[in-house]
């Protein structure tokens, strides 16, 4: 089967861990939106047995899935149009994995960076789950053919070996049936900086709430960390480079930017020479015209979580239409006996 010969299909996800911010919707979530409905089918997943590798509350992780799931839809994400899906609904994932996890190296897994750097001196004491975090990673991608994955930069390995995984597959079995998945990487403008300090990323493990904006922040509380956000003393430049040395300046006007769907300089053309005090209130004007309908309609969604779970049992009948028949072609390719109807 050539590449040309699989569907364009995206496959992304979200680790439902909680208290969904800006980065995660200018990163994520509003490239998902923008690539439904275009040139390929979109499958945007929950990745609760991704989460898991680490230890969650069982009640926070079905919250968190759910407030992801409502926070997918409510940026955009239209359930008719994309397949959305909770991972653990959908079995082919795990079941893929397996024979992912007999594909694979265990050299590759020890190069992976995200294993070195969250199992550190405690290798030991971390879960097998995290060790094989990225061939369960490359099953949610290749059980349902997927040819392109948004991704940031950390992880980009992680496809790499999802690539490595489908060749040695493809090799070894003599077939060509898993595609060379592509990265659509994500723009410079999508990363988010934290707003107390512009050389760190947006996260929600910072402590300090001031530091980023949730995506359940109503209007007053989106405008008030704005307005409080770190900058400096120097007006506005008028081109890119001159933000070069300017961490905070530089994070303020890529929000800006991202949330107006403007380049950079096309920002620095109407703002350059204004302080602060003149394009703070223009950013949280945009951002509170952008996100506070967000927050409004995820908390509408929270409130009726019955709809939350019949659009989560929609998504996984869809998903298994892909994924059934790929799981049962592969375990075919593999040698597994077929079971039959008694």
């Amino acid at each position: 089967m050539s590449e040309s010969a699989f569907t364009p299909r995206v496959f992304s996800g979200i680790q439902p861990t909680g208290n969904l911010h800006l980065g995660n919707y200018l990163g994520a979530m509003k490239r998902f939106v923008d690539m439904q409905g275009a040139d390929f089918e979109t499958i945007y997943c929950m990745v609760d047995l991704h989460a898991v590798t680490v230890w969650q509350d069982p009640k926070d992780l079905m919250k968190s899935t759910r407030e992801l799931c409502a926070g997918f839809i409510a940026a955009g994400i239209d359930p008719e149009k994309s397949i959305l899906i909770n991972q653990s609904q959908v079995p082919e994932h795990a079941q893929l994995a397996w024979i992912f996890n007999c594909v694979a190296r265990m050299g590759w897994m020890q190069r992976m960076t995200q294993w070195k750097d969250k199992a550190g001196k405690n290798a030991q004491n971390a879960s097998l789950g995290l060790f094989a975090y990225p061939a369960l990673m490359a099953a949610d991608i290749l059980v349902y053919h997927a040819t392109h994955v948004p991704v940031g930069e950390d992880q980009k390995q992680h496809l790499e070996l999802t690539r490595d995984i489908a060749i040695k597959f493809n090799h070894d079995y003599g077939v060509d049936f898993f595609p060379e998945t592509e990265p659509v990487i994500e723009g410079a403008a999508t990363r988010v900086m934290s707003l107390r300090d512009g050389s760190k990323k947006m996260s929600k493990s910072d402590v300090s709430d001031a530091s980023r904006i949730n995506l359940t922040d109503d209007a007053d509380a989106i405008a008030k960390k704005i307005r409080k956000a770190k900058t400096d003393p120097e007006a506005l430049p008028s081109e890119a480079n001159g933000l070069e040395e300017r961490p905070e300046a530089r994070n303020l006007v890529n929000i800006y930017a991202a949330l107006n769907e403007q380049s950079v300089d096309q920002v620095l053309a109407d703002v350059g020479g204004k302080q602060f005090s003149e394009f703070k209130p223009m950013l949280a004007d945009l951002a509170v015209s952008k996100l506070a309908p967000i927050s409004t309609e995820m908390a509408r969604l929270m409130d009726n979580q019955d709809e939350i779970d019949r659009i989560l049992a929609r998504g996984s009948q869809r998903a298994r239409e892909i994924t059934v028949p790929i799981l049962r072609k592969t375990y075919d390719i593999v040698g597994m006996v077929p079971p039959v109807q008694l």
